[in-house]
């Protein structure tokens, strides 16, 4: 029987092929599917039919993604409406600036697969801002097939890692396991999701495009509101003064890039979420 108040997502993308291979994905998990086709239009249905997620591209006609962004944020939908962004780009700036004006995530089109792009509204949906709604209130939003699962129950991870392959790696491996995990590839968007999301752990690497991994580590130490957060460094810097400087600064542990698996690094924040 189906869901008598679905889910509605938002599609705004002009790439027919993309839009139709999102579309019946969602829907056959259960969602209640709407498309725009530019940012104009995008903005009309937001007002009309009150999406509960957005899907946003970038690189659109009439208005672009960032444009659409800006108008959400300056009449403060934003703060309640999740968006998730699809970009063809994965440059750091497009993705700070997008998570500036406020979208939750962002997916890169070229490297992500329909089930990928269900795992980040599922993700969303599970763990949505403090002052959108009581706790209560959120599983209400929930699919019936998106019910009943790990649900995150293992904790909140955030990896900040630029590299593409690795971070990937370790985000399937850790959602697999029962964790809800963040990304983010670079320095100041990392920090900013620390203290915005505040994870339960944070798997962050030493060398990242603007703030490297100690700068991060440092900040978050001396922010009472997140000091307590676990910090792994993970890294490819395997010298003992390294290490002492990273522990000084307050990491609870220290992995070298090339002597762990996906594997141990899942034993690694259990043991340490343990504690």
């Amino acid at each position: 029987m189906p869901e008598a108040n679905p889910v509605k997502i938002l599609i705004i993308e002009d790439e027919e092929v993309l839009l139709s291979v999102l579309e019946h994905k969602l829907t056959h998990e259960g969602y209640q599917v709407f498309l725009a086709r530019d940012g104009e239009q995008g903005l009309e249905q937001i007002k009309a039919i009150k999406p509960d997620i957005v899907l946003l591209d970038i690189l659109m006609p009439k208005l672009d993604g960032f444009g659409v962004l800006q108008r959400l944020h300056d009449d403060g939908t934003i703060a309640k409406l999740p968006v998730i962004i699809i970009s063809n780009s994965g440059q750091p700036v497009e993705i700070d600036r997008a998570l500036k004006l406020g979208a939750r995530d962002y997916l890169i089109k070229a490297e992500f697969s329909p089930e990928e792009v269900v795992a980040k509204v599922r993700k969303i949906q599970v763990d949505p801002p403090e002052d959108e709604m009581p706790e209560a209130e959120s599983a209400s939003i929930l699919p019936p097939n998106a019910r009943g699962g790990a649900g995150g129950q293992m904790g909140r991870i955030l990896i900040i890692e630029d590299d593409q392959f690795l971070r990937d790696l370790m985000e399937r491996k850790l959602v697999k396991e029962g964790f809800i995990v963040e990304t983010a590839i670079e320095g100041e968007s990392g920090l900013q999701k620390i203290k915005k999301w505040r994870p339960d752990l944070v798997l962050l690497d030493i060398i990242l495009p603007g703030l490297d991994g100690f700068s991060i580590l440092e900040k978050v130490k001396e922010d009472a509101s997140v000091a307590n957060i676990p910090v792994i460094l993970l890294t490819n810097l395997g010298q003992r003064d390294d290490v002492e400087k990273g522990l000084k600064l307050g990491a609870v542990g220290y992995l070298v890039k090339a002597h762990f698996t996906p594997g141990d690094i899942v034993e690694k924040v259990k043991s340490v979420l343990k504690k």
